[in-house]
């Protein structure tokens, strides 16, 4: 019966991984001709050029038996039917075919009665078309066609053209951002947590914060307006200019052992976050305090950190016997102004921390530079000084690389910063040559100060424009943090091992934790889709689990919300939901903390 039940349950991940691939190509092939997946195939051409980017090459009865006289538009979910029911053809049943054709089994076809068979027969093609097959020389000789290299040819071109679209799906951040949801993720455990969805681009975005008075008819999906069930969940939230006080330090925490690591969350062009990954190492059992929080760096005197107000958390996963299946342990969802953190007790062993911050207030901002920055300048006795602010900003970066915070930079913390700036990794060769160099904060500025010094003017305004700005353009893209550990009974060891976006198990660990603590609500209609809803703090979290066994799309209407912002950026948007499988909806978080705020989700199956 166990062998019976483990391949069954090896069958529906398999399953459920090719649907996910299913999926991912018709969003790519979709996505290749219209602007979203929320806008509709309006025409029979639209059609099948969408089919073609799919891989099919329909005829017109084909397109006919879609498009009736009765059809105005298809929405992407029509198209994903079609592509199931139309299967791509195969190499052999186009050579099938053409040996009908080729009754001495030559392996040719002659222009002539190629011609013939084309313009006369079926849906004729005119002989213009027919000249575009025959100019080709990769399948035509001497006035016949190759049909087994045009069968080559075909096949090649179709899997090219899907996988272009593919291709183009992964590297354009505007289209990534304009697909319903991602592929899903089967763990270890066999739980499927699909992975968070870039939001769905709009022609109208309302914002999540209406106008007092504003009485305008929202704008909707197209698709919105076949609602199978729906569920709406609101929240009531005061003024948090207190904050929440929860967190509160052990008394004997002074005799306890500690152990500290920086990191930072970077915004990639895309829109997705990657920050530093951890190891933790309890050599015993021990009651922990855990904490995190926005790193607070101002050495310009004045001026205070933008980024304190991004929200952070960390979550505890326990290491078993592999990397892969981690199990959550906890996460830091009690607050004290800007930290969060937890206290508990943890078995020896390794565990791994993620950070994690909802992305709802790390956002690029375009500022307009007005003029250069300057970096250096002439003291009384000449020589060349860095300016206040430019050691500032190099003290300021210094300060977020040096993860354990000891003023020294190893191979492993330079390394990090070398993967953000150039991409590249530096060897160990080479940081033999210049690790004497570089070993304090001083002595960093006084290597910086050297190459600043050089007399010649453009190597000087080469640096300037590089330069330009430096200060600013880190601070829109970046929230630098601190991790602190305490340990009542053994020393913890903390190290920093990956700079990454968010993993599955990451993603696994947020939809456990608010299916954990959430309210759960069955959608009115459909007993198989539930909403859960946690609220930590200043942060409220909306999980979707899809327990049926078909993929679902989710409409996600914030509209009557006040004061909020969303990670998504929008107030309307859908989001699909692989089969047996969960998913973050959205983290919402107050746009003005000192006023009260006002949830109002609605989830509707479409």
């Amino acid at each position: 019966q166990k062998v019976t039940s483990s391949e069954s349950s090896q069958a529906k991940k398999s399953q459920h991984a090719e649907e996910a691939t299913f999926y991912m190509n018709c969003r790519a092939a979709y996505l290749t001709v219209l602007k979203s997946s929320l806008e509709n195939i309006k025409s029979k051409e639209q059609l099948s050029l969408v089919l073609q980017q799919a891989g099919r090459n329909p005829s017109q009865k084909t397109v006919n038996k879609y498009w009736t006289s009765q059809t105005t538009t298809l929405n992407f979910d029509d198209f994903c039917t079609i592509l199931k029911k139309e299967k791509p053809a195969t190499k052999t049943e186009l050579l099938e075919a053409f040996v009908k054709i080729d009754a001495d089994n030559t392996g040719y076809i002659l222009h002539d009665e190629l011609y013939k068979i084309l313009t006369t027969r079926g849906e004729k093609m005119t002989r213009d078309e027919v000249s575009t097959i025959t100019k080709q020389a990769d399948f035509n000789c001497s006035g016949k066609l190759d049909y087994k290299k045009f069968c080559d040819f075909y096949m090649t071109t179709s899997e090219q053209c899907c996988k272009i679209a593919r291709e183009k799906l992964e590297v354009d951040s505007r289209l990534r951002q304009q697909q319903f949801g991602s592929q899903a993720e089967t763990s270890s455990e066999g739980i499927t947590v699909s992975k968070p969805s870039p939001r769905v681009s709009r022609k109208t975005d309302h914002k999540l914060a209406p106008a007092k008075g504003d009485s305008r008819t929202p704008s909707r999906p197209s698709s919105a307006q076949s609602c199978k069930a729906s569920i709406s969940t609101t929240i009531s939230m005061g003024a948090s200019s207190n904050r929440n006080t929860k967190l509160i330090e052990p008394d004997t925490i002074k005799e306890w052992q500690c152990a500290q690591s920086k990191g930072c969350f970077y915004l990639e062009e895309d829109g997705e976050i990657i920050s530093h990954k951890y190891k933790l190492h309890l050599p015993q059992r021990s009651i922990v305090y855990i904490t995190i929080k926005p790193l607070n760096i101002h050495q310009v005197e004045g001026k205070s950190c933008n980024w304190l107000s991004v929200d952070t958390a960390l979550y505890i996963l326990k290491e078993n016997e592999t990397q892969e299946n981690l199990q959550l342990v906890s996460f830091t969802e009690q607050q004290n102004k800007e930290m969060f953190g937890w206290k508990g007790e943890l078995g020896s062993g390794i565990y791994w921390l993620l950070p994690f911050t909802t992305g709802c207030r790390l956002k690029k901002v375009k500022t307009q530079i007005t003029g250069e920055a300057k970096l250096v300048y002439r003291g009384e006795d000449g020589e060349l000084a860095l300016t206040k602010e430019f050691r500032a900003a190099l003290l300021d970066i210094f300060e977020t690389i040096d993860l354990d915070g000891n003023g020294l930079l190893s191979l492993e913390e330079y390394n990090f910063f070398e993967l953000r700036t150039s991409g590249e990794k530096c060897d160990e060769e080479a940081w033999a040559v210049c690790k004497g160099k570089f070993v304090a904060v001083l002595d960093t500025i006084r290597a910086i100060n050297l190459l600043a010094s050089l007399d010649s003017n453009s190597h000087l305004r080469e640096s300037e424009v590089l330069l330009l700005s430096l200060r600013k353009c880190k601070l829109l893209v970046a929230c630098p943090f601190v991790i602190d550990i305490y340990a009542e009974k053994c020393k913890p060891r903390i190290k920093a091992i990956y700079l990454e976006a968010g993993s599955w198990q990451l993603n696994r660990a947020i939809c456990k934790s608010v299916v954990n603590k959430g309210e759960a609500k069955v959608m009115d209609g459909c007993e198989n889709i539930i909403i859960y809803t946690y609220k930590a703090g200043r942060r409220i979290t909306s999980v979707i689990e899809n327990k049926s066994e078909n993929k679902v799309i989710i409409h996600v209407n914030n509209e009557q919300s006040k004061n909020c912002l969303s990670n998504r950026g929008l107030a309307v948007f859908a989001v699909e939901v692989a089969p047996k499988s969960m998913m973050v909806s959205q983290h919402v978080m107050p746009l003005n903390e000192q006023e009260e705020w006002l949830y109002n989700c609605v989830h509707s199956l479409l």
